[in-house]
């Protein structure tokens, strides 16, 4: 059995679901699809997630939400008139979009997940109908008749350990079984989601449920290459990794896949394979619990900007016991999780994600800190990136910081911070958002083209023409 999750590109108008269904149809293993909500068509475009969020807003607003609604309905109604699927699935879509918008819109949260997750849910009763169209037996099945259970963390779900033993009786389920992703319900009925892009969590849950024998992750790009195009136009391709790998360059800036879909599927021990729906013949990326790799080899160079730094400096701080808990508790009270938190002797910092820290929370934050921890300095500093360097053959090998170090120095970028995991397979650094991109392509010339023994790479026929890897859902 295959369990396969399209992105939102792969959804996005009524020529990309034929695609996807002659893909399904191609094996008979793909017997549980996972879908996101329609993406971009093109670059102008807005993806329906992004249609829905604006019709909450409207109603949170006080309005009717009727115009941001009406493209929503416009979106569903593209797709299914060019299939020629039956009508009534946009009524019943219509319907319930009307039953949601009606919601409780004193419940922020509750009513933003509620009407969001209408997007997948909607797409889902659609390809299922144009399975069917295909003489195909095919269901859709709603996440709380899977028995997806998640907390009640509105937007920021997690997933309930009780969920596995109901979703594994999918496997027994005739047919070809459409399940929307991003979202579940809790324990009472509500319905909650992931973080954005959380339907390649959907999927992985599912597919380490039913012990499937892979996890096909289809999105807009071949593979996953050795850093962003974006800023990196030759990137390598990748043709394998292992989890641990995938997980750290995701958690850096790869959103090719969701750095949280990395964990049900490990656990598990299932391959994923991340594939072009464009291009399903293009080898793919392959992510797996153990490979081959060359000592002192670096697979992949990750970045992602959007952090801040709270600086403390306290003479004596390392005779102070319980001084870092007391800082993390304060962080933890004022509801905010932290990315990183390296320390020396008389200082310590912490980094956050700089959209958590809204000016309100900073002022309360630092006022905390000064009343509570007493610090000879304090200080918070906005626009820092993030900048990992990963691979399984990093380990044990001598002079790789001393390599990196001297590319960020030969690009003119001072260094903020520098981490190495306890597993020596990544090294990250903290530069000035705006040095990151010269510092990625300079660590991408120290790694993959000098002395490397890869030599200089053209584009290949893989690669196709500049895929977003960030950007891909």
């Amino acid at each position: 059995m295959k369990v396969c999750k399209f992105g939102g590109s792969s959804l996005a108008d009524a020529a990309q679901f034929r695609k996807v269904i002659k893909i399904i149809l191609e094996d008979p293993e793909r017997r549980i699809v996972v879908v996101s909500a329609p993406g971009q068509r093109h670059p102008k475009d807005v993806k329906v997630t992004d249609l829905l969020i604006r019709c909450a807003e409207a109603r949170l607003a006080g309005g009717t939400a009727e115009a941001e609604g009406a493209l929503v309905l416009e979106r569903f109604a593209a797709i299914q008139q060019e299939l020629g699927v039956e009508k009534e699935i946009v009524a019943e879509i219509e319907r319930d979009l009307r039953q949601r918008l009606g919601g409780d819109p004193g419940q922020k949260e509750r009513f933003l997940d509620s009407v969001k997750a209408l997007g997948e849910d909607a797409c889902a009763k659609l390809m299922a109908a144009a399975l069917r169209q295909q003489h195909v037996h095919a269901q859709y099945v709603n996440p709380s008749e899977a028995g997806l259970l998640l907390s009640a963390e509105y937007g920021n779900a997690q997933l309930l350990p009780e969920s596995y033993e109901k979703l594994a009786t999918l496997k027994a389920r005739p047919g070809i079984l459409v399940i929307p992703g991003f979202f579940g319900y809790t324990r009472t009925g509500q319905v909650v989601t992931f973080p954005r892009g959380g339907s390649d969590i959907s999927g992985a849950v599912i597919a380490a449920a039913v012990r499937a024998d892979i996890y096909e992750n289809f999105t807009d790009v071949d593979c996953v290459f050795a850093a962003d195009p974006r800023l990196v136009p030759n990137a390598a391709p990748i043709e394998e990794l292992t989890y641990r790998e995938m997980r750290e360059l995701s958690y850096a800036g790869f959103t090719v896949i969701h750095d949280e879909a990395i964990v049900p599927v490990v656990e598990a021990g299932i391959p994923i394979w991340i594939r072009n729906t464009n291009r399903p013949e293009a080898p793919g990326t392959r992510i797996v619990p153990e490979r081959r790799f060359v000592p002192g080899r670096v697979v992949g160079i990750a970045s992602d900007d959007g952090f801040c730094t709270i600086f403390l400096e306290k003479y004596l701080m390392n005779r102070e016991v319980g001084y870092g808990r007391r800082l993390l508790q304060i962080l933890e009270e004022e509801g905010l999780s932290y990315e990183h938190c390296p320390s020396g002797i008389d200082n310590l910092s912490v980094i956050l994600r700089e959209d958590n820290l809204d000016s309100a929370t900073k002022k309360r934050l630092l006022r905390r800190i000064k009343t509570e921890l007493k610090p000879d300095d304090v200080d918070i500093e906005r626009g820092l990136a993030l900048i990992m360097i990963v691979g399984e053959g990093m380990r044990y090998t001598v002079g790789l910081a001393a390599r990196a170090t001297q590319a960020l120095a030969d690009a003119g970028v001072n260094i903020e911070m520098m981490n190495q995991g306890s597993s020596e397979i990544s090294m990250m650094f903290g530069v000035k958002a705006v040095d990151r991109h010269r510092a990625v392509v300079s660590l991408y010339r120290a790694f993959f083209e000098e002395g490397s023994g890869r030599g200089r790479r053209g584009k290949t026929a893989a690669q196709g023409a500049q895929p977003d890897q960030r950007g891909a859902s």
